[in-house]
């Protein structure tokens, strides 16, 4: 899969047949786990939940979420003087995304040679590469490339 049209900003891109791809930087990322797993937060929210790991002001959590609601990905509603975000891209669409943009940018669009090198460069167990038989003998028996 190609991609067309790529941000510079790395948010969105537009897959060939119109899919948007999301793709995300490190913090913006964990801001996302951070709403997927509780569905809304204000900046307090997601600002405690962060502190340990990453120890930002709320100043810089609240000036990327209004980054990220620019750029469609999160949006909020004001409940007095507090917004409270909630994410409006799915984890798998994020997941989608930035997959095919690693494998188109890493591999040159060749998902063998992601797998490849996943099994290649990672100590992959064997009941890891059991599952990962079972679900290419099942991609194969539905017709998926």
């Amino acid at each position: 899969m190609s991609n067309k049209d790529k941000g510079k900003d790395g948010f969105e891109d537009e897959a060939e047949g119109g899919q948007r791809l999301t793709h995300l930087g490190d913090l913006q990322l964990a801001i996302m786990r951070v709403l997927w797993e509780i569905g809304e937060a204000t900046v307090t929210d997601v600002h405690q939940a962060l502190l340990s790991e990453r120890g930002l002001a709320p100043t810089t959590i609240a000036t990327m979420l209004k980054k990220m609601e620019e750029k469609g990905v999160v949006a909020h509603r004001a409940e007095g003087r507090k917004f409270i975000y909630r994410p409006t891209v799915s984890e798998d669409q994020v997941t989608r995304g930035m997959v095919s943009d690693l494998t188109e940018r890493l591999f040159r669009g060749d998902p063998v040679a992601l797998v490849s090198h996943l099994i290649a460069r990672h100590e992959i167990r064997p009941d890891e590469l059991s599952e990962l038989e079972r679900m290419i003998a099942a991609a194969k028996k539905e017709g998926k490339r």
